[in-house]
């Protein structure tokens, strides 16, 4: 079957059976997501889903938007992604639209108006063919290829399996499959979409078993056939034993379930203490698959509304470090709109940041105690150490200088208070308070 696709740059494409060479601008857009750091940003999942009364509509993204760009994109933070509920319906391809009561222009415009803050627009979908749309059966866009005649209803498509997210395997060994995966990617593309959120992706978590590695590799080389950069970031709670296809296929895979709280009566809190803490065993098995363009996903960042995060203000401390040492995407889960002072100092720190885009996973010296200390090498020698007492009571956390390759006296900075501490001959050592941090950089 030959194919001509118009990229989203306006460059015809020649595809045989997209098998395709991809034009210089589509590889150097993959070049740039191949180099690229962890992204920043912010999402709506928690704070539309997870508050009361609060709806994902274009103003409530506008709003975002406005206030992204005014306090943190100088920091680096530029994404504005919408989660699940953005879409309702698909067109007659069998393709989501989006929600015309809440994004009355549709995406296109919107990410207009988050360009023209100098910032990029992510949306949410899932694998497999959706029943509504296998139901509706409408053809695969380009072909006359019927829906139903690409998937196989008898196998689930994603790990959702349940409710509207029902989907059915996508059989990419039928006509009109891949070329449907092609123009899915082709009409976000020419939305003005940056970044795809893939959920209920398998084998992993969700509510189901599912497996669908075929359909993210056919996500990934279709998004790169478009010629614009998309992020691809993978969710939820992935297998680890499946690396190799995410490393290959995406820029970033979740390795926990959801960090939200979910409080079910009153206003809850956007995460709690336990949720964050179960990351820290996560994390250290993840650590050797990051890097340059694909990374360890600790999931959305619960700061930026103070008390309202549901953490103690050293938690929200540590939170910001465990992520920033593991190189973990920094994608904000708070109203912004709420965006406490305190917050937006922690979130800011241009000392910690650099940690977290430098793009080096620390991994824990030991972790049979709660008392930890992780640490990460520097190309100039320097290291870079994290101190945290993850235990119920004050208590020291210290390591010594042959802990962390060096030879004999070492300073020592902390990047949080951006102070010298001094020079210490062997051993380092500080007094925490429960579930607090320090984040330093030792030099030789």
């Amino acid at each position: 079957m030959r194919l001509g696709v118009r990229t989203a740059f306006g460059g015809a494409l020649l595809l045989t059976g997209l098998g395709a060479i991809l034009p210089l601008s589509a590889r150097a857009a993959a070049d740039d997501l191949d180099r690229a750091p962890p992204p920043m940003g912010w999402s709506s999942w928690s704070s539309t889903w997870n508050a009361v009364g609060q709806k994902l509509t274009d103003a409530y993204v506008k709003a975002q938007a406005d206030v992204l760009a005014a306090r943190l994109k100088d920091a680096g933070y530029v994404y504005v992604n919408l989660d699940d509920g953005w879409s309702q319906g698909f067109d007659e391809h069998g393709r989501a639209k989006a929600d015309e009561r809440k994004f009355p222009g549709g995406i296109a415009p919107l990410a207009a108006y988050v360009h023209a803050k100098g910032l990029k627009l992510g949306i949410y979908l899932t694998p497999g063919l959706r029943v509504a749309a296998w139901e509706a059966n409408g053809t695969v866009a380009g072909t006359t290829i019927p829906l139903r005649e690409i998937a196989d209803a008898t196998v689930q498509g994603n790990t959702q399996g349940k409710g509207d997210g029902r989907a059915y395997r996508i059989d990419y060994t039928r006509p009109g499959a891949k070329e449907y995966i092609q123009g899915y990617a082709d009409l976000v593309a020419s939305w003005g979409v940056d970044y795809i959120k893939m959920d209920f992706v398998g084998p992993g978590g969700g509510n189901v078993k599912a497996d669908t590695r075929e359909d993210i590799r056919q996500w990934h080389e279709a998004l790169r056939r478009t010629g614009r950069p998309i992020w691809l970031e993978l969710s939820n709670k992935l297998s680890i034993d499946e690396i190799a296809t995410w490393k290959a296929a995406s820029n970033g895979w979740r390795i926990e379930n959801d960090v939200e709280a979910y409080a079910r009566e009153g206003r809850p809190a956007l995460t709690r203490w336990s949720k964050v803490a179960v990351r820290f065993t996560d994390a250290p098995r993840w650590a050797e698959f990051a890097g340059p363009g694909g990374w360890n996903d600790l999931d959305s960042l619960e700061l930026g509304n103070g008390d309202g995060d549901g953490l103690t203000p050293d938690e929200r401390r540590t939170t910001m470090t465990l992520w920033s040492i593991s190189c973990s995407p920094l994608i904000l889960g708070s109203d912004l709109r709420s965006l406490d002072d305190g917050d937006a100092a922690l979130l800011t720190n241009p000392e910690v940041l650099a940690v977290n885009q430098a793009g080096r996973v620390a991994t824990p010296l030991s972790q049979r105690e709660p008392q930890q200390v992780w640490r990460v090498k520097n190309p100039d020698g320097s290291i870079t150490v994290a101190l945290f007492n993850l235990g119920g009571a004050e208590a020291e956390v210290a390591f010594t200088a042959a802990e962390l390759g060096l030879d004999g006296s070492f300073g020592v900075r902390d990047l949080w208070r951006h102070s010298d501490l001094g020079r210490f001959k062997a051993r380092y050592a500080a007094t925490l308070a429960p579930h607090a941090c320090q984040l330093l950089r030792a030099t030789p």
